[in-house]
C-alpha cells in the first residue's frame, strides 16, 4: 500500500489515477511515500523520512524546498505545461486590458450609476478618455518560450502583431511547437528596444530576479507595456513604480499583487488568477497522481526540477533498485561493483547538475546486502528497491 499525503484540496480526477486498492491518499498520513501540494508553504515543514517523492500540482516550485529534498534523495515533480492554456488566456487578455483602457473605462462606466437618463449622454462625452490602440501591426517580445510562452506567441499571431521571442534554453520539444512566423530573438536586448509589448514567462532564479529594473526599463522602448504572469520578483517595484509614473512605462500588468505597487495608476493587478480554472487543477492534479505513481511504481523519473529525467522500461519480474547519487567520477563503476553475486541485466545513469539518478534492473541476488552495500558509497543519498 501506499501512503500519500496531501497538504491541498486536490481534484477528485486526479486522485482518482491512485486506485485505493494501492494507495491510501489524505491529509493525516502516517510514513507517507509521496506528498502532493498546490500552494501550500512547505519550508517550514518536517518532511517524514518515509517521502520518495513531492508532486507540486502547477509549474512553480517556490513554495517547496527543493535544496532541501535533493540532500534527502526526495525527487520534487511540477506540471509544466497542465496550466499553460489558462495562463495563456489570461496573458491575452491582459494584452488587451494594457492597450484598450477596459478596466478604468468599466470602473468609470460603474460611477454613472444614479444619473438617470443622463448615463446615455455622460458615456458619449467622456468615452473619449479611454481611447487606446490597437494590437494589430504592434511589435511583441516574448521571454521565455516555454509551454506558455509558445502559446501566447502563436495566439499573438492571430491578432496581427509582429511576435518576437527569446529563450536561450529553448527545448527542441516546445520549438516543434512554435510557429515559424515569430522571430527568433537573440538577446534580451532586442527585445527591449524593438518591442511595443513585452510579456514574461521564466522561472524565478538568481539570474532572472530583478529583471525588470530601472537599467533596463531605460532601454526600452518609450511608452511600453508590460505583462508579468510568471513571478513576481521578476521585476523590481520602486523602478516599474517610477517608470509608470514618468510615462516610460505606459502600463504594467501583473498576476502578483503587492502592497507596494497598489493603487498606482498605470498599473493593474490580479490576484494571482492565472491557473484559476477548474480545467488547469484537473489537469495539474492528474499530472502530478500520474507522474507520482510512475515514480513510486517503477522509479521513472518525468518532469522533474533536481533530479534527471530517467525513462527504463520497467519489467516486474526483474528486481530494480534506484539510486539517488552526486554526480562524481567512478561512481557508477562502484553502483556495479555493489552486484556481485547477481546479473545487471540493465543500468542507466542520467545526471543533472551535481547530482545523478542510476537505475539498476538485475537477475537475482540478495537484494538487501546489495542495497546495504549501495549505501556505504560515499556520495550515495537514497537507495530504493522498487518492489
Amino acid at each position: 500500500m501506499y501512503n500519500i499525503q496531501l497538504l491541498n484540496k486536490i481534484s477528485p480526477s486526479g486522485l482518482a489515477i491512485l486506485d485505493k486498492k494501492n494507495y491510501t491518499c489524505g491529509e493525516e498520513i502516517d510514513s507517507p511515500l509521496g506528498i502532493i501540494v498546490r500552494s501550500a508553504r512547505m519550508h517550514d515543514m518536517e518532511i517524514p523520512a518515509t517521502v520518495r517523492g513531492i508532486a507540486r500540482a502547477g509549474a512553480g516550485v517556490n513554495n517547496i524546498p527543493v535544496d532541501k529534498c535533493t540532500a534527502q534523495g526526495i525527487v520534487v515533480f511540477n506540471t509544466p505545461g497542465g496550466n499553460a492554456n489558462a495562463v495563456k488566456e489570461l496573458t491575452i487578455a491582459a494584452l488587451l486590458m494594457s492597450t484598450r483602457k477596459i478596466y478604468p473605462a468599466i470602473q468609470w462606466a460603474q460611477s454613472l450609476k444614479g444619473q438617470g437618463a443622463e448615463v446615455t449622454a455622460l458615456v458619449e462625452k467622456g468615452k473619449g478618455k479611454y481611447v487606446g490602440p490597437e494590437l494589430y501591426g504592434k511589435r511583441l517580445g516574448v521571454v521565455g518560450l516555454g509551454a506558455i510562452g509558445v502559446m501566447v506567441c502563436n495566439t499573438a499571431l492571430h491578432f496581427g502583431m509582429e511576435v518576437f521571442g527569446y529563450d536561450p534554453y529553448l527545448s527542441v520539444e516546445t520549438a516543434l511547437k512554435l510557429s515559424r512566423s515569430v522571430k527568433h530573438a537573440t538577446s534580451l536586448q532586442e527585445i527591449y528596444e524593438s518591442c511595443d509589448f513585452i510579456t514574461l514567462h521564466v522561472p524565478l532564479t538568481s539570474d532572472t530576479k530583478g529583471m525588470i529594473n530601472s537599467q533596463s526599463i531605460a532601454s526600452m522602448k518609450h511608452g511600453v507595456r508590460i505583462l508579468n504572469f510568471s513571478r513576481g520578483e521578476l521585476v523590481e517595484n520602486e523602478d516599474i513604480i517610477a517608470a509608470v509614473e514618468e510615462k516610460q512605462v505606459y502600463c504594467y500588468i501583473t498576476d502578483f499583487p503587492c502592497e507596494e505597487i497598489l493603487g498606482h495608476y498605470g498599473i493593474i493587478t490580479m490576484p494571482h488568477l492565472g491557473a484559476s480554472t477548474p480545467e488547469s487543477e484537473i489537469n495539474c492534479a492528474e499530472m502530478a497522481a500520474r507522474q507520482l505513481k510512475d515514480f513510486l511504481e517503477t522509479g521513472n523519473i518525468k518532469n522533474s526540477v533536481n533530479l534527471p529525467d530517467t525513462q527504463v522500461p520497467y519489467d516486474p519480474h526483474r528486481s530494480r533498485i534506484t539510486v539517488v547519487h552526486r554526480n562524481v567520477p567512478n561512481m557508477i563503476s562502484q553502483i556495479a561493483a555493489t552486484a556481485s553475486g547477481s546479473n545487471i541485466h540493465h543500468l542507466t545513469n542520467n545526471s543533472l547538475g551535481d547530482h545523478a539518478y542510476t537505475v539498476m534492473d538485475m537477475d537475482g541476488g540478495v537484494i538487501p546486502e546489495i542495497m546495504g552495500r549501495l549505501n556505504k558509497i560515499d556520495g550515495v543519498i537514497r537507495v530504493t528497491h522498487i518492489k
